[in-house]
């Protein structure tokens, strides 16, 4: 990323729904860390230097006691983010300070991706030619491991065979499972501080007040806390940790510790309760952590390594400015997610409707993540689509179109969205998106077994899209906020899409029937041209004046799977047309509002003539992350013209962004392949 960007809100801890924390500041210390939902979940860290005490993150006090006087500050110098790790450096008193947080969601290791560890790593040498005497102190509070403050907590402390330091906390009840809701944090498992056990390293598991007192004196305290349980607004509970780096030269001195989180259970699955995925072969949260501090070394080589990958590939797809938003949103498309495994060992991958309605594995929100884990493991995609093949073939599922879902997260017992209500349902929006995914998933991963295994609810859809496709009746798409609509054009193109992928996979299982379908497709594909054409746009609604226009994003994948249904020139003249429709934040979703969705804004990119073009359509995106006084992980629902969020934020349709990745895998291959595009950029339709 570069050191000119401001991320809206700066990821620090993620790695699931729950454990997900994030600084909403420019500098480490202007405030509280914060949980995705914006509720204080704080972390603070000071540095002793010579004597001299200066805070580097968070505040001493907490929320409640804003009349404590907050210590100076060493002064933050540099912020880097990378897909799986966060820099900070710090300067003052004589020396520079790195602090770097590591959450290894690599996507070629799913056991890695499931551990509910991130690793802080303090790093600390001289500047000035002389030797500082250094210490670190480091804490985090109760807050982790309630929903509400007024909650009590106990704690309790571990030693995993003479080698690190556990220290937990949680709740008295555990409600294990019990909460489920959008605007919430997990209140049963525990919250873990993990360290070296080494003379170099104190620890104690005291308060806010004990905290400020280090803050004065220096001193951790020589007992832990009595009082418990307490409520987390009682005298704040925090675990804490004072690592003594000694004298620090030239050469730089490091000292790392383990944020980690035990949830017990992490995922009500039809009416059974799963342990998340690292569990599934019998390993103890104990031998997890072990596992993680012995393979520390090796998992920081592998994230560096990913890192500069992934960031070299994106500014040469897209540019500097994209670069600094797949580098920004790698980690948010991942951690919206918990990942779990059926009973016959199958991987489950269930995303969280994060400040939209609280629901779990839906399919409007898997659909505009997947190009992410297209690119890097489409094992993840049928993670998200087998919790709603399973609730379409269950009987409790009465339509004959794909459901929404299936349940709020963390419960994951059937679908809530509408109230199952007909009107209230996205019939062709989720019968398209399940076929193009399984269409997507048979191409990337080079396998059509898992669409096989799944033959009879793809067969129902398709024939449902067949019948209903072409001019969809009045009806919610995944723009759902956006209210009904009918006739809609973009609707459409979904549909027929849809259709023609099932097409698709019939002809790699050597169905015949595949022809059939694709005609089908075809023939809707020329109607649409003439239906939606208004000169040199296509329309909103196929009924609506010529003026109106929406993003015809789902024609992507017209080009992603080969089909080439419609004429090229229908998104050229698309893309053109939007690039004198932008506002100062990017552009609309469609001619009703001035509002947009940042997801669909780099599909539609995406099809852009040439790599210029690309970078001129995301270039107001990159100045609204820079710039919006909306401090959230990532929105992708925003004004265009106010930059203010609208809603949503902390979603995992941002793994859409990672689509140009794939556009520009598409055209490489077309390359080898011997292919030409006719003087158009590489990747373009």
């Amino acid at each position: 990323m570069t050191t000119e960007f401001r991320p809206p809100s700066v990821p620090l801890v993620t790695v699931d729904p729950y454990f997900s924390v994030w600084s909403a500041a420019d500098h480490l210390y202007e405030d509280h860390t914060r949980h995705w939902t914006n509720k204080t979940n704080g972390m603070v860290g000071l540095a002793v230097i010579d004597g001299k005490l200066r805070r580097f993150m968070g505040k001493v006090g907490s929320e409640e006691r804003t009349a404590v006087q907050e210590p100076e500050v060493l002064v933050q110098t540099n912020l880097t983010v990378q897909p799986v790790t966060t820099r900070y450096t710090f300067q003052g008193e004589g020396i520079e300070l790195h602090v770097q947080f590591n959450t290894p969601l690599l996507l070629d290791d799913l056991d890695l991706l499931s551990r509910p560890v991130t690793y802080l790593t303090f790093q600390a040498k001289s500047i000035d030619g002389a030797s500082h005497q250094v210490k670190i102190y480091f804490d985090v509070t109760g807050e982790w491991c309630v929903n509400t403050s007024d909650q009590h907590i106990t704690w309790e402390r571990h030693v995993i065979e003479g080698q690190w330091n556990v220290m937990s906390m949680g709740t008295v009840d555990q409600p294990v499972l019990q909460l489920a809701g959008d605007d919430t944090r997990i209140d049963w498992g525990y919250m873990v501080l993990a360290v070296p056990q080494s003379s170099d390293i104190q620890t104690a598991i005291h308060s806010v007040t004990g905290r400020e007192q280090y803050a004065r004196t220096g001193q951790l305290p020589i007992e832990d806390d009595h009082p418990q349980p307490r409520a987390v607004s009682d005298n704040m509970p925090v675990m804490a940790a004072e690592i003594d780096l000694g004298a620090v030269r030239d050469e730089p001195i490091s000292e790392y510790l383990m944020l980690a989180y035990d949830d017990i259970h992490a995922i009500e699955y039809f009416q059974q309760p799963l342990p998340a995925y690292w569990k599934r072969s019998g390993l103890t949260f104990h031998e997890m952590l072990l596992m993680a501090a012995q393979q520390y070394e090796e998992i920081q080589q592998r994230c560096d390594r990913f890192n500069l990958e992934l960031l070299e590939e994106s500014q040469d797809a897209g540019g500097d400015k994209y670069r600094d938003m797949v580098a920004l949103t790698y980690r948010q498309a991942i951690a919206a997610h918990k990942l779990a495994a059926d009973d016959e060992g199958n991987v489950l991958f269930f995303s969280k409707e994060n400040f939209s309605n609280g629901c779990i594995a839906t399919v409007d929100v898997s659909y505009p993540s997947i190009p992410l884990f297209l690119r890097y493991n489409p094992e993840l995609i049928k993670g998200m689509m087998r919790p709603i093949y399973k609730y379409a073939m269950s009987p409790d599922w009465t339509f004959d179109f794909a459901p929404h879902d299936v349940g709020t997260y963390p419960r994951a017992n059937g679908q809530v969205y509408g109230e199952n209500k007909l009107e209230y349902q996205m019939p062709i929006e989720e019968c398209g998106n399940m076929l193009l995914m399984a269409a997507a998933v048979s191409k990337y991963e080079g396998d059509i077994e898992f669409a096989r295994q799944h033959w009879e609810p793809l067969t129902r859809w398709a024939d449902y899209l067949l019948h209903n496709g072409l001019d969809p009746v009045n009806q919610l798409c995944t723009d759902d906020f956006a209210g009904h609509l009918a006739h809609n054009t973009n609707l459409s193109i979904k549909a027929i899409l849809g259709i023609a992928a099932y097409s698709y996979m019939c002809d790699r299982l050597g169905m015949k029937e595949g022809a059939t379908y694709l005609e089908g497709a075809r023939k809707m594909a020329q109607e649409w041209v003439a239906m939606a054409d208004a000169g040199d746009h296509y329309k909103l609604t196929f009924d609506s004046p010529t003026e109106s226009w929406s993003m015809k994003y789902n024609l992507v994948w017209d080009h992603l799977l080969d089909l080439h249904l419609f004429p090229k020139d229908v998104a050229a003249a698309e893309i053109e047309y939007y690039m004198n429709k932008q506002n100062r934040y990017g552009l609309p979703l469609d001619s009703r509002e001035t509002y947009t969705k940042s997801d669909w804004l780099v599909w539609c990119a995406s099809m852009s003539a040439t790599k210029a073009q690309f970078e001129s359509f995301i270039s107001p995106l990159w100045d609204f992350m820079n710039e919006t006084s909306s401090r959230v992980p990532v929105t992708d629902w925003y004004d265009t013209i106010t930059a203010k969020q609208m809603n949503f934020q902390n979603r995992s349709v941002v793994g859409g962004f990672f689509i140009q990745l794939l556009m520009q895998q598409s055209a490489d291959e077309w390359v080898k392949a011997g292919g030409e595009y006719e003087g158009r950029r590489r990747g373009s339709l």
